[in-house]
């Protein structure tokens, strides 16, 4: 017997068959060593010259198409590269290959030891090296276009996080730094915590991620490799292609003698990351990673990628969209008092090199008040499943994290310094912090708003290239999450944000709170197994000075929240306030105040003060250790209160004076904006109620975490 199939079942497969993408990939790698020494070398404060080569520095380019359309990527052992440089490079090659120029992706690899191609700081770039690198790049583009041939893509990822870490710290309200217009303005800073008595904590999160998208031929055989981490640079010396380099050399021995194959490592969001890990000493840390040399550091990241790609799904039917968007963007350019200082300065040093971060920096206001404005390039590209963004700045890990996170493909990498080299771009809540990753230059010249505009459109871009809408971000709900919100909460915040103004209230509630300014967000918070699911962190916001703001009604109520105090215990009078329920306009008789005593009495216990008479603080008797997430409750009734650390009582104390009415609640610092909490706080819940004792050992499972 004959089946009929129906015409329209006839039709769709046949449209499925012909609508498959056949995908093809091609690899080259092309020499950049400058053949002309000496040459500038940037990525330091002042100019210099290099004239010996350590390590050849290379253009590694991916061609990737699935015969509809064709992209190119790639990644050069660069500090930085110019947009105008890369613009002219992709015009030739555009030329020369019929590729359109923005489906090109060219990017740094961000080594410190590399020929100068752009302007920073304190040097030029070197006016020979240019001419030959644009050239070397267009050649890397036709040829990588070339060698396309079918293949096969897949995607995998390790956690690396032994090998990257946050270099920019929080430095203490007392400890600023001055900055080279003679301010004490330096809130945060790289490197601060390698002292750890001048720091209260990191000023973001890192991303642990070693993502690898893995090529093959169609017959199995590698073909590419692209890497995608985020440390900043290992540092090298003469002319080198620092840990980037050698990587691809590991990935290869690894993975295919074939002289054919291309591994590639891309720069990760890296603008506050580095290798040195400052949460433990340096005698630690030297007898962990510290103590590696370069080639060690690169063949352990190469040993780790080999092993992310050794059972991945690899698949032929890959489309291959791209999208660009270029953002015009305003220079934060010199006031009138600010440019005349720097032309009497650059007037006193003459036509000399500049020889101290001062006239650096001089000469930089002058060159941004000529500039005035921008524009920057922004990329998606999709890959099948795969998501790759773009970013042209020195980019936080957090930037990296949101965009990761937003995006609807389902793996995802994104890198940095991609079609330009625009300087730092610090989230606009760490703009006030200030540090050299903040100060006006053309190292970190763009305008505050920089940041979200990016990250933005770089999701909007991978929305666009996978045509579905980016995902809504929540943090997974755990079995502690889960009971805090059984117990009925008037308002739960979680403190998980990426960014402020607003902290979202996890209960039914829709009680959302306020940060005001000076907080940092998405570090990683306390009982990640126990606050999310799966393997998934939970996080917490760092507060430098500002507060979280709500409204306390009158009567009994319960304050549950895990605290972490960044500030040494004798570091200041008051380690820190973290609860406050009063008017916001100075203590009141009937305020309450619940923080962390320090050198002028109870040092690292708990204090609890009723009005604004000092002599009347009453303590608990447990020194709470800094940098360790501890839980307290304050449990307040009519006529008392009582504390808990950990679950166990603390302070037990009547009050004098009842309050009749609503009164604002700042969490993360007092009423008077004395001495507010430096550290992190997080799942913060307010109960319109004195919980029982059963409920509040609930709340904690364990003393610490």
């Amino acid at each position: 017997m004959i089946t009929r199939i129906p015409a329209l079942l006839i039709a769709s497969f046949l449209i499925a068959s012909f609508s498959k993408a056949e995908f093809k990939a091609g690899a080259v790698v092309v020499d950049v060593t400058p053949p002309k020494l000496p040459v500038l070398v940037n990525g330091g404060m002042l100019s210099r010259y290099v004239e010996k080569i350590n390590t050849r520095v290379n253009a590694r380019a991916l061609a990737l198409s699935d015969d509809k359309e064709t992209a190119v990527i790639v990644v050069v052992d660069s500090c930085m590269m110019g947009r105008a440089l890369l613009d002219e490079a992709k015009a030739e090659a555009a030329s020369k290959t019929g590729i359109p120029a923005d489906k090109m992706l060219i990017s740094a690899t961000h080594a410190h030891s590399a020929p100068s191609s752009m302007g920073c700081l304190g040097t030029d770039a070197d006016p020979t090296y240019v001419p030959f690198l644009k050239a070397k790049l267009v050649e890397a583009i036709s040829e990588a276009k070339a060698a396309l041939k079918p293949a096969r893509i897949g995607f995998g990822k390790i956690d690396a996080a032994e090998y990257t870490a946050l270099r920019q710290w929080i430095r203490r309200p007392d400890r600023l730094a001055e900055d080279p217009f003679g301010n004490l303005s330096v809130r945060a800073n790289m490197h601060a915590g390698r002292v750890w008595d001048d720091v209260t904590g990191e000023a973001g999160p890192e991303d642990p991620d070693l993502a690898m998208i893995s090529i093959q031929t169609v017959d199995g055989k590698p073909l590419a490799a692209l890497g995608n981490f985020s440390m900043h640079y290992f540092g090298d010396k003469d002319i080198s292609a620092d840990y980037f380099g050698l990587f691809c050399e590991g990935v290869k021995q690894r993975l295919a003698k074939d002289a054919n194959f291309v591994a590639l490592m891309s720069h990760g969001c890296s603008g506050d990351i580095y290798r040195r890990d400052y949460t433990i000493t340096e005698e630690q840390w030297k007898a962990g990673t510290g103590g590696l040399t370069i080639q060690q550091y690169a063949d352990a990241l190469a040993d780790l990628a080999v092993k992310s790609i050794s059972d991945v799904h690899y698949e032929t039917d890959v489309p291959v969209v791209m999208a660009e968007q270029r953002l015009h963007m305003k220079y934060r350019t010199p006031n009138k008092q600010t440019l005349e200082w720097a032309q009497r300065v650059m007037a006193e040093a003459g036509d000399r090199p500049q020889r101290t971060p001062t006239e650096v920096y001089a000469k930089e206001q002058i060159l941004l008040h000529e500039l005035q404005e921008t524009d920057v390039v922004v990329q998606a590209l999709r890959l099948g499943d795969i998501g790759i963004a773009t970013t042209p700045c020195e980019t936080y890990a957090v930037t990296g994290l949101k965009v990761k996170a937003a995006s609807p493909l389902k793996h995802n990498i994104v890198i940095e310094l991609a079609n330009g080299g625009d300087g730092y771009i610090p989230p606009p809540e760490q703009h006030p912090f200030g540090g050299y990753n903040t100060w006006p230059a053309r190292s970190a010249g763009l305008e505050v708003s920089a940041e979200p505009r990016i990250a933005q459109a770089a999701i909007s871009l991978l929305e666009k290239v996978s045509g579905k809408e980016r995902k809504p971000w929540l943090l997974s709900e755990g079995k502690a999450a889960a009971v805090i919100k059984q117990l009925k909460p008037a308002a739960y915040w979680r403190l998980n944000e990426f960014n402020g103004p607003t902290a979202t209230d996890s209960s039914d509630n829709e009680r959302h709170a306020s940060y005001e300014p000076g907080i940092t967000f998405y570090l990683e918070g306390p009982k990640s197994a126990d606050f999310c699911q799966a393997s998934e962190k939970n996080r917490a916001a760092h507060f430098v000075g500002g507060r979280l703001v709500s409204e306390l009604t009158s009567g009994d109520y319960t304050v549950s929240a895990w605290i972490w105090n960044g500030m040494p215990n004798e570091g200041r009078d008051v380690a820190g306030w973290f609860v406050s329920a009063d008017h916001g306009h100075g203590l009141s008789k009937v305020g309450e105040h619940l923080g962390i005593g320090g050198k002028s009495g109870n040092t690292g216990r708990l204090i609890f003060l009723q009005g604004n008479d000092k002599t009347k603080v009453v303590a608990g008797e447990t020194e709470i250790p800094r940098w360790q997430w501890q839980h307290v409750a304050l449990v307040r009734m009519k006529n008392s209160i009582k504390v808990y650390l950990n679950g166990k009582l603390e302070i037990a104390s009547t009050l004098t004076l009842s309050r009749n009415n609503s009164v604002p609640l700042f969490i993360g610092g007092r009423s008077d904006n004395s001495a507010n909490w430096e550290g992190r706080l997080d799942e913060v819940a307010i109960f319109p109620r004195a919980l029982t004792t059963e409920e509040l050992s609930k709340l904690t499972t364990s003393s610490t975490h």
